[in-house]
């Protein structure tokens, strides 16, 4: 799919927290003041990229015709992490979990949890793991936990930097700390939120 500029995405995250709060859509006034904008016009021509790129459905001219289009709502799960070692985190996207009331953002993923080195961070085996997209590593603070992908696979640990050295340290003592030099480590994503199934039996 198509990516958006910062003003259409912008405009796109206003709606699905919208549309989520009110479960209707908000008139072109309404856009405007949101988008601080005092013509229509920008809003009519940003919603026509959402529209053409595949974001909402929309009859134009009618704002109380806007919709998400239902099979972007939620996030994607693509796959699984280590909560332990490493393994192979991603696969293709086969379906979507909805956690309505989340700030969420366009590019968000989930992930599930296997093994327990984080259990002291309150992430259990089983658990979903809410993550978004790192763009620049840098901006990583220390102790975030993130999904890490390394030469032998992708984990789930918090991050430290040391100088040219990257530490990801699990949240439970039987599991060591992983050390890499910072250019073999690869920051896909940091976690946002956890989702836990109340229900044992509990299958999204």
């Amino acid at each position: 799919m198509e990516s958006l500029t910062p003003a259409q995405q912008e405009l796109y995250d206003w709606l699905v927290d919208y549309l989520r709060a009110n479960q209707h859509a908000p008139s072109i006034r309404q856009m405007m003041g949101a988008m601080h904008l005092k013509s229509p016009a920008p809003i009519q021509s940003r919603l026509e990229h959402l529209k053409n790129k595949g974001y909402i459905e929309w009859t134009e001219g009618k704002a109380r015709t806007i919709r998400v289009r239902e099979d972007l709502r939620g996030v994607p799960i693509l796959g699984t992490i280590a909560a332990g070692f490493v393994n192979e985190a991603f696969t293709d996207d086969v379906e979507r979990l909805d956690l309505n009331g989340l700030p969420l953002k366009v590019g968000d993923y989930a992930l599930r949890v296997t093994g327990d080195s984080m259990v002291d961070a309150m992430i259990l085996e089983g658990d979903v793991v809410i993550m978004r997209p790192v763009k620049d590593p840098q901006s990583v603070r220390e102790g975030t936990i993130v999904a890490a992908r390394v030469e032998s696979g992708t984990t789930l640990k918090s991050f430290y930097r040391s100088g040219n050295q990257v530490k990801l340290k699990p949240a439970n003592p039987n599991y060591p700390v992983m050390e890499f030099p910072a250019d073999m480590v690869d920051i896909q994503g940091r976690l946002i939120a956890v989702w836990r199934g109340i229900d044992p039996d509990f299958n999204l």
